[in-house]
């Protein structure tokens, strides 16, 4: 086994490395004082223009866009790499395009929806959304309700849409939003669920509610009350829905156990380097049994965590099954992380609980991870309930 990243990988890994350091770090500072007054979690927009600016200059959008729209098509493993390093920092930047919604739609565009959505979103022209989850419905898509049916139409057949997501990101930036709906009642999840690509501003497509989340975070609901969507504007197949959407859902899990690696780490070095210099009764706290403890069981945790993470990505880049795997490092890397930066926050004790360090904007974001993208006991129940053979 190799467990080396190619030299191209390791240089591209770099790269990101300069980036966060020399670009994202130094706008910590306004991140942490916008959302200690309560303004949200956010960049001012002229840093978000430079930032993509950068970015764009040194040719970090893309990377795992498909190379016919000038993409990289970068594997997996390569990925967790650049995630890995993205995660060190709570200045809240994504490089274009988000990977989920990416890899969704290249696996189901038509000719007509490459040309309208994917080729401006691989060029980061557009900004999109998705509406999975529904009031009542949690991790459960058998539980979905929000309903598709078809209606005649100018060029065939249009689709109707009636129902209400939860929980939607990025909903009123977004230039289009991918929205799971049941086309098949007695189907379900089970070949009746199918995605749509609906346009801001379409007409019964509303957001009413914008709920605020832990960490200045902001998520939305979505009201479709007879949402008109062109026929054309199905997303892949009939009813064949589910399958693209696990891929989207599968490409987050995995940037989320990335993610998650870069914030247990950088807690690690921030625990590393302050506690030979806080002194308590008399000792450093590097001297402290407790601390010597909490460092070593966090190096060896992450050090699993990675090591799990990038061999699920080189099985993906294999085409292998890896549906228990990626339910494995969901669940564990959030867990891990969550556990070392409360450690990290107990060791610098008072000031670990100021809005002036970014251990709680750390702690938030992973508080909410264990929930989304499925809870750490939805991904435990579907380890076990193969392991045990009880799956139905």
């Amino acid at each position: 086994m190799n467990f080396e990243l190619i030299e191209e990988h390791r240089m591209l890994k770099d790269l990101v490395a300069r980036f966060v350091k020399d670009e994202l770090m130094p706008l910590e500072a306004g991140v942490l004082a916008r959302e200690a007054e309560g303004k949200g979690l956010g960049l001012a927009p002229e840093e978000h223009k430079r930032l993509d600016e950068v970015s764009k200059t040194l040719g970090l959008w893309g990377l795992d866009a498909p190379e016919d729209f000038g993409g990289m098509d970068l594997p997996n493993v390569a990925m967790v790499a650049v995630n890995e390093t993205l995660g060190s920092t709570v200045t809240p930047y994504t490089l274009p395009p988000d990977s989920p919604n990416l890899r969704m739609l290249a696996a189901t565009v038509t000719e007509r929806q490459r040309d309208a959505y994917l080729a401006p979103y691989v060029r980061g022209e557009t900004i999109s959304a998705i509406g999975i989850s529904e009031p009542g419905a949690g991790g459960d898509p058998a539980g979905m309700i929000t309903r598709a049916v078809r209606v005649p139409g100018k060029d065939g057949d249009d689709w109707l849409i009636n129902g209400r997501k939860i929980w939607v990101s990025r909903v009123p930036e977004a230039d289009f939003t991918i929205l799971m709906a049941v086309t098949d009642r007695e189907k379900g999840a089970r070949g009746g669920i199918s995605a749509f690509l609906i346009d801001k501003g379409t007409p019964g497509f509303t957001v009413p509610r914008r709920i605020p989340m832990i960490g200045g975070a902001f998520t939305y609901e979505v009201l479709l009350e007879d949402c008109r969507v062109e026929g054309w504007k199905l997303l892949g197949v009939e009813g064949q829905g589910f399958a693209p959407m696990q891929l989207r859902l599968g490409t987050r899990r995995l940037e989320m156990a990335a993610w998650s690696i870069g914030m247990a780490q950088r807690a690690l070095d921030m625990i590393c380097e302050y506690a030979p210099q806080r002194k308590t009764f008399g000792l450093p706290l590097s001297e402290r049994q407790a601390i010597q403890w909490w460092v070593t069981d966090a190096a060896t945790r992450i050090h699993a965590a990675r090591l799990m993470t990038y061999d699920c990505a080189w099985k993906i880049d294999q085409g292998r099954e890896t549906r228990l795997e990626m339910s494995m490092i969901k669940a564990y890397a959030t867990e891990m992380a969550w556990e070392v930066v409360d450690r990290a926050m107990q060791t610098f004790g008072a000031m670990g609980m100021t809005k002036e360090m970014p251990l709680q904007l750390m702690a938030a974001k992973l508080r909410t991870m264990r929930i989304y993208e499925g809870p750490t006991e939805v991904h435990k129940w579907v380890v076990a309930r193969n392991l045990l053979g009880s799956k139905r």
